[in-house]
């Protein structure tokens, strides 16, 4: 079992930046591939940025590439997510994830654990 709980979020005026944060419990983090997702009013979950294991791969969805990255610290059991040049569109609830999976997975359900969300709202 892994509990995860993330940190960080809030208000920020478009163009600028927050860190969010997920903490994970357990011996095991180091195995696992890690997400970011995020979820808008009336709109599907999507998988923002994603990380395997050891860190080798990265993933991250069009609309933010460039602006956004992922990072995980396996001494901490951390994964954290730096989100710069924020856009209203960024607005959404936005969740960390674990999954079993050894590569690189981005649907949803392809992950096993999920901490709470965190909401993100970004003025224009």
């Amino acid at each position: 079992q892994v509990q995860l709980v993330v940190s960080g979020g809030g208000l920020v005026q478009a163009g600028g930046s927050l860190r969010l944060s997920c903490a994970a419990s357990g011996r095991t983090f180091r195995t696992y591939t890690m997400g970011w997702f995020r979820q808008a009013p009336g709109k599907e979950r999507e998988c923002v940025a994603a990380i395997t294991s050891s860190g080798g791969s990265t993933y991250y969805v069009d609309s933010v590439k460039g602006r956004f990255t992922i990072s995980r610290d396996n001494a901490k059991n951390t994964v954290d997510l730096q989100m710069n040049s924020l856009k209203p569109e960024d607005t959404a609830v936005y969740y960390c994830a674990a999954s079993k999976y050894l590569s690189m997975v981005v649907r949803g359900t392809g992950y096993d654990y999920w901490g709470q969300g965190t909401q993100v709202t970004v003025s224009s």
